[in-house]
């Protein structure tokens, strides 16, 4: 029998898109999975369209906060929730293609990979395509994660049988960036990836990555925060992120417009 794989879905105010997510897990070719949505406080008909959802899928599931809580704590409720041999994420305004979970799952099981993540494709707040595709790195340690974040994290399923429940911080921004740290950490094996892009990530105007200050600002966070690190030690990593980052990363998205 398929393993069973748990998917998280952090929702807040996500009405536009909701419904259009859910459905691209719906047409999955991979069919043993759990939806666990988890609302946020929205304040919008987000909530509204989960209750019809979970009313005709028995295996989609609906949490609510009591108060808005942010994407970590979110996430982090999902992941103690879930009963599946794997998980994986998508929030609530991105798609997955159809083989994304098919594909992935008959990899890491084939090569007896704890943590695996795909390329993917970026699109507009309606849904168009931005020419766009950002590259996976075939094989990504902890090292080179720690530089900067290669993992979309739309992308990437960890094994949970293997590695545990893995939660995070409360940080408000980049905490996948540090679940996916903490899972190469426990496997103790680099991550690998498919090279195919089997997700569709979308660019919103408000996103962080459209302030650069934001960026820097939460990344530091990420080091002293998230990871402990002393000040000076915090520092030094952000100046190796931004290495990385312009020098390396940005390499990574890749025009299609003429492919």
């Amino acid at each position: 029998m398929e393993p069973l794989v748990s998917i998280i879905t952090p929702m807040f105010n996500s009405e536009t898109y909701l419904s259009e997510t859910v459905n691209s897990v719906l047409n999955q070719t991979y069919t043993n999975w759990e939806l666990l949505l988890i609302d946020d406080g929205s304040t919008d008909r987000t909530l509204e369209i989960a209750q019809t959802l979970t009313s005709k899928y028995s295996n989609i599931i609906l949490f609510k906060n009591e108060k808005n809580l942010g994407a970590a704590l979110s996430r982090n409720k999902g992941i103690l929730e879930a009963k599946g041999s794997y998980i994986a994420f998508l929030d609530a305004d991105d798609l997955w293609k159809p083989e994304k979970l098919e594909k992935q799952i008959s990899f890491m099981t084939d090569d007896r990979c704890d943590v695996c993540f795909s390329s993917y494709e970026l699109i507009d707040e309606k849904g168009n395509s931005l020419h766009k595709t950002v590259k996976a790195l075939p094989v990504l340690t902890y090292h080179k994660l720690l530089k900067s974040n290669y993992i979309g994290n739309l992308t990437g399923i960890y094994n949970a049988e293997v590695l545990g429940e893995i939660t995070t911080p409360n940080l408000r921004k980049r905490q996948d960036w540090l679940l996916w740290l903490e899972a190469i950490k426990r496997s103790g094996k680099p991550a690998k990836s498919l090279l195919k892009s089997l997700a569709y990530y979308r660019v919103r105007e408000d996103s962080m990555s459209s302030n650069k200050f934001d960026l820097l600002k939460y990344n530091y966070w990420v080091y002293k925060k998230g990871l402990g690190f002393s000040t000076v030690k915090s520092v030094y990593h952000l100046v190796q992120f931004l290495i990385e980052h312009f020098f390396m990363k940005s390499k990574q998205t890749v025009s299609t417009k003429n492919s």
